[in-house]
């Protein structure tokens, strides 16, 4: 096959894994044809401030207001409508489904709708996501790598190399060989090798900068992940109770540290998100 006819990386890569558009910006969406998008209090605090979503913003406050109730309950469901009206806008735009920040303990018990466990850091992790039956995990690629770069000597790792794409392998490999149903979507790409060097993992969900970097580059992709290869591998099958979890986890100094980071900077821009909404429905120019 000639250079110039060869498919793009993002095309070959959907040969092989389902691509997940990891923004709030559903305009950057047309373009790429992912299934389906993931969101967080992060990208929809992000697009919550670009001009062309004022328009939601404001249906928000207004059904905030609308519902009426104490001021806090009144930024609170504003600020759900918000995650809500962004994820319906998003679903026009693709086939699939959208993931969203909401309670995952109500969802899956009392109402069936699949959820992601996201901010997974560790292999215990993974498999205590594995045992409950999770729908789907979303293991943190960059968030890995940024650890080692920042507490470590060595600064730059080869895609195969990389401690982020390795967690990522190891979980898949596992969650294949013992027949586990939950999907392995990895998350939180610093570069087009990372996602490359993941290709044949269930999802991938990648950012709009690196869907349109994927979508310029013409190399040749073969996948790295397989069920057959991860059946071969000489991983054995653990059990984790609490105690034997808790054990686990914290003996991984990198998943503790980031899991926290993670929970902080998710909460913390939630946070901004709500005094954005107080801002607009309770300042003096809107009439209090």
């Amino acid at each position: 096959m000639s250079r110039q006819k060869m498919e793009s990386a993002l095309d070959q890569l959907k040969h092989h894994t389902t691509v997940v558009a990891d923004t709030g910006d559903f305009n950057a969406i047309d373009e790429y044809k992912p299934l389906d998008a993931t969101t967080n209090p992060s990208l929809i605090l992000a697009a919550a401030q670009m001009p062309a979503y004022q328009k939601l913003v404001d249906d928000a406050v207004a059904y905030g207001k609308k519902l009426g109730g104490s001021e806090e309950e009144q930024i609170k469901n504003a600020s759900d409508k918000l995650f809500v009206l962004f994820g319906a806008e998003i679903l026009k735009r693709i086939p699939g489904r959208v993931s969203t920040e909401v309670d995952a303990r109500v969802l899956e018990a009392e109402y069936g709708i699949h959820c992601n466990m996201t901010l997974l850091f560790s292999f215990a992790q993974a498999v205590a996501c594995a045992e409950a039956g999770v729908t789907l995990i979303s293991p943190f690629v960059g968030r890995i790598l940024d650890w080692y770069v920042a507490n470590g000597d060595k600064k730059t790792y080869e895609p195969s190399e990389d401690p982020g794409v390795k967690s990522v392998t190891k979980i898949y490999n596992y969650y294949k060989k013992f027949g586990y149903k939950t999907i392995v979507m990895g998350a939180s790409f610093r570069n087009t090798g990372q996602i490359k060097a993941l290709t044949g993992c269930d999802y991938l969900t990648i950012s709009p900068k690196l869907l349109a970097e994927l979508s310029k580059e013409h190399v040749k992709l073969t996948p790295t992940l397989s069920v057959k290869e991860a059946q071969a591998c000489d991983l054995e099958k653990i059990h984790l109770d609490e105690k034997a979890f808790r054990w686990h986890h914290n003996e991984d100094q990198m998943a503790v540290e980031k899991l926290s980071d993670g929970i902080r900077r998710f909460a913390a821009d939630a946070v901004k998100l709500e005094r954005m909404l107080k801002e607009r429905m309770f300042s003096t120019e809107n009439g209090k």
